[in-house]
């Protein structure tokens, strides 16, 4: 097989703890009445409380799941079951022409991809009316500056009152403005505004981790007001971060029209090198959920081109998420950036072959060499929120009511509160130093996974 994977790999793509556990209770020979395989597939049918037994397949290339069942998880149990049948025994499965419905699965699939790109490349040729795109832009900049100049004013008065009434404002305090930005049009500065409102209550320092948001609030609105006289980059910044976005489809289209040789994309890091192939390792997934929208983090690194990319994946309600990225994966993939002064955001463009294994964690030798990197980022773009911290060699540290990693300098990094895989990392460490993925978020790590004995780990998320 082209590729071999970890249970825990695959239970981390479980919609729920219930799907995850039931999965499991699958994952074994006796449960599937046929099993098949073959080189970027595998199938099988599973006999259920039904007459008929449910058939279930996975496209190996993503991975991508199909079943009869009816469950509208994604992937239900009956793809993690068979997933973990096919990773811990994959010799019980025949080699062979795969059935007519895995065919005609297969080949349903193949025709939608040639569809989505033609319907890519048909929405690339369509002539651009440029003065109604200029007139809805001039509209919009013409209502976000309105909200921007509302949004000064209410920051002046809360500096001039002083932070030290602050603890005794409610939510509404913050939202009400927030909710003013977003009828301005500006989502990224509600959204902000509404983060800040729990500052207030998280305990010693709080005043201090409040001003530094300020702070950098009032930096982005003063950027704002100086716009045309920053470079691109740091233009697209300021308005990303004000809540203007790039769909997918003018992203790549603006990247096609600029795409240059890879040997030159893998030059350097400007505007107009967009355009990225590499070996990306997927080194960690950070799930959250805001007002019933969930969001997935992936965080990639570059085997050739030693650069960082974050992919984000959005799915509403029960609405299933994209199961094809599994950490501790390498993808062989062309990746498009996002503008930006320190490019970390992209756009997965192009598989070239399914994923692999990842037989080594990249990262940092020391926790000093790591605080440079994000130094480094942080005078490129002052308003990154989280940055990408590997390291090669540390050790969990617990401390009172808190969790350090240690490195082989003597240096500690404050784990995150939030961590709620404290104990697993230090029982997998048994220890001794490991490899250690984690979001940096300025003050504390959140770790995401640990390579420890040439085996790679998901961790548990935050508690919140």
């Amino acid at each position: 097989m082209s590729a071999t994977w970890t249970a825990e790999q695959i239970l981390a793509l479980a919609p729920d703890a219930s799907s995850a556990k039931n999965g499991k209770g699958l994952a074994s020979i006796r449960k599937w009445v046929v099993l098949g395989q073959v080189e970027l597939a595998v199938w099988g049918e599973c006999q259920g409380s039904g007459k008929n037994p449910y058939r279930t397949q996975i496209d190996l290339s993503e991975p991508a799941f199909q079943c009869s069942c009816p469950s509208r998880k994604f992937p239900c149990k009956h793809g993690l079951g068979l997933f973990l049948v096919w990773a811990e025994q994959s010799t019980a499965f025949s080699v062979g022409t795969p059935p007519s419905w895995v065919e005609e699965w297969l080949s349903s699939r193949q025709q939608r991809q040639e569809k989505r790109t033609q319907k890519q490349k048909q929405e690339q040729s369509k002539p651009i009316d440029a003065a109604a795109q200029a007139k809805r832009a001039s509209a919009r900049a013409a209502k976000v500056t309105a909200g921007i100049q509302d949004l000064q004013l209410w920051l002046h008065d809360l500096t001039r009152h002083g932070l030290a009434t602050v603890q005794q404002n409610s939510y509404q305090f913050w939202d009400m403005p927030a909710a003013r930005l977003v009828d301005a049009q500006a989502p990224g500065l509600a959204r902000q505004l509404r983060e800040m409102a729990s500052i207030p209550s998280s305990g010693s320092g709080w005043a201090e981790r409040l001003l530094s948001r300020l702070g950098k609030l009032h930096l982005l609105l003063e950027g704002f007001q100086r716009l045309e006289s920053l470079p691109a980059e740091t233009q697209a910044d300021i308005r990303s971060l004000i809540g203007w976005t790039q769909t997918q489809d003018e992203l790549l289209t603006e990247a096609i029209a600029t795409e240059l040789p890879n040997e030159l994309q893998n030059a350097g890091r400007d505007g107009s090198k967009e355009i990225l192939r590499d070996h990306w390792l997927v080194l960690g997934q950070h799930h959250t959920e805001e007002d019933r929208l969930r969001i997935r983090r992936s965080w990639l690194w570059g085997q050739e081109s030693q650069r960082s990319a974050l992919l984000l994946d959005f799915a509403h309600g029960k609405q299933p998420m994209d199961a094809s990225l599994i950490a501790g994966t390498v993808l062989d993939a062309e990746l498009v950036f996002y503008p930006s002064a320190y490019p970390l955001r992209a756009l997965l463009k192009t598989r070239h072959h399914a994923p692999t294994p990842m037989q080594e964690m990249p990262g940092y030798p020391t926790i000093a060499i790591a605080l440079q990197a994000y130094a480094q980022a942080m005078s490129c773009n002052p308003w990154l929120e989280r940055f990408p911290v590997a390291l090669q060699a540390v050790t969990p540290v617990c401390e009172g009511n808190h969790w350090f990693v240690q490195d082989s300098e003597g240096r500690f990094l404050k784990l995150s509160d939030r961590f709620s895989g404290s104990w697993q990392l230090l029982a997998l460490s048994g220890g001794h130093p490991v490899a250690l993925f984690a979001e940096w978020e300025g003050e504390t790590l959140l770790p995401l996974s640990v390579w420890t004995e040439n085996k790679f780990y998901v961790l548990k998320g935050d508690a919140l």
